[in-house]
């Protein structure tokens, strides 16, 4: 059984295969398998050419994977960490921000469920809420156990 060398080609449509990636992503999981001669920038520019590489598919596929567990904030780190556009990134705040009290409800009622009965189970679950990229003002609300429906 001879060795078998994946192209970069074929090794960035592995990676596509298993879920979006951003042409960032691709280039570092990429250049460590770049030899003599190969131009990795050519193949992901190739790539973007044919739409396998597309921000606005990865933009959605984490909004889609993410956004049921963390708020804004966290959810447009990891945009940015992907290397997204600037309007990619506006675009995905702007879908977020019309759900955010909603997604924050729902994750307090999963992790609480019930509103905290001292100061210190309060500010528990401020810090909780907080550390999922919750918003300040998303966060009282919730705590003051106003429900999404009563915006």
């Amino acid at each position: 059984m001879g060795f078998h060398k994946i192209s970069l080609t074929g090794r960035a449509l592995k990676y596509l295969s298993q879920r979006e990636h951003s042409r960032l992503e691709l280039e570092r999981k990429l250049a460590p398998y770049v030899e003599e001669g190969e131009d990795l920038a050519a193949v992901l520019d190739a790539l973007e050419a044919k739409n396998f590489i597309n921000p606005e598919r990865v933009a959605q596929s984490v909004l889609y994977r993410r956004s049921g567990k963390l708020g804004a904030s966290r959810v447009l780190h990891e945009l940015r960490s992907k290397g997204l556009d600037d309007d990619t990134v506006r675009a995905a705040a702007e879908q977020l921000k019309d759900t955010e009290h909603a997604r924050a409800w729902d994750v307090w009622l999963r992790k609480f469920g019930e509103p905290a009965t001292t100061p210190q189970e309060r500010m528990k679950q401020m810090r909780f809420l907080a550390s999922r990229g919750f918003g300040g003002d998303v966060v009282n609300k919730v705590l003051r156990g106003q429900a999404p429906d009563e915006d």
